[in-house]
């Protein structure tokens, strides 16, 4: 981005037979948006592109759609023609529908630009949560979390955090088990993988502690005493993180070499096409983006 220039961030429209094009459209015309950036739109978004989706239907061509969107905006900021992008959200069912063989955009956008595993995190004014495994049924969580993984979250989230004003992040890393194992009583993992990793990433000189219980942690960190907690697993870090931020919160991929933030939530077949959806969560992701451009 050009000095004196603002950032031109790149909204796509996702899942056209869900609320992203409707979502993207309002975000795109927000003044809060244009405030801060030049938004491009990729994907289907007016009303001819439209009729060729049924709202709330899924279908192999509206993932083939969606995906082909977002290959088209990471070309683009490879290229120089945008800075960064924001994305609605898609459907994992019409991703397979398409036999597109990658579960979101975490996965697919790591391969679109080469780079090495991204992280999800989500980002909002009480709470910051990175998740250490994403969609994976929970019997296979254990198994993931081995220590070279869980050294490379840690490491990565400590790294990214200064880029959203903590130069010294306090992190904190939660439980696998209820009541992180209770010193191998409830399971072992936590004594056996976490522990370990939060003592040698402390000796790397990074402030973690932990790992905690799964069901304080959060809260803790809500009230100010963590900067960022790294979940286990999905839903232990999104249930805390839409229970106090819902539409406010913003995805964030960490770990790649391009910015891409998104919404917290999903395409929301039952309201599209209804010109009812609520489009802040899609703002804040593009505010969020333009605001990490250079950084």
């Amino acid at each position: 981005m050009r000095r004196g220039v603002k950032a031109r961030v790149g909204i796509t429209v996702g899942d056209p037979a869900g609320i992203g094009p409707e979502i993207a459209l309002k975000a795109a015309a927000d003044p809060a948006v244009l405030e801060v950036c030049d938004p491009v739109l990729y994907g289907p978004h007016h009303d001819t592109e439209l009729r060729a989706f049924v709202p709330g239907r899924l279908s192999a061509e509206a993932g083939r759609v969606a995906c082909e969107a977002i290959a088209r905006a990471v070309e683009d900021v490879r290229l120089g023609l945008i800075d960064a992008i924001a994305t609605a959200p898609i459907n994992k069912e019409a991703f397979a529908l398409a036999e597109i063989p990658y579960k979101g955009h975490t996965d697919l956008l790591a391969m679109l630009t080469k780079s090495g595993p991204a992280v999800m995190m989500f980002h909002s004014e009480p709470l910051r949560v990175v998740l250490a495994t994403v969609h994976v049924p929970l019997r296979e969580v254990p198994d993931l979390l081995t220590p070279a993984h869980v050294d490379s979250i840690v490491d990565l989230t400590a790294r990214e955090m200064p880029r959203f004003g903590y130069a010294t992040p306090r992190l904190a890393l939660a439980g696998l088990n209820p009541h992180a194992g209770e010193h191998g009583v409830i399971g072992g993992e936590d004594d056996a993988v976490l522990r370990p990793a939060v003592e040698r990433a402390r000796t790397r000189g990074i402030d973690i502690s932990g790992p905690w219980p799964g069901d304080t942690v959060f809260g803790r960190a809500a009230r100010g005493e963590f900067d960022a907690v790294i979940a286990c697993y999905h839903d232990q870090g999104l249930i805390p993180v839409k229970l106090l931020a819902f539409g406010r919160a913003v995805n964030v991929t960490l770990g790649l070499p391009i910015i891409r933030t998104s919404v917290d939530h999903g395409t929301a077949f039952d309201i599209a096409g209804k010109g009812i959806a609520d489009p802040a969560s899609l703002i804040e992701a593009v505010k969020l983006a333009a605001r990490l451009v250079g950084t």
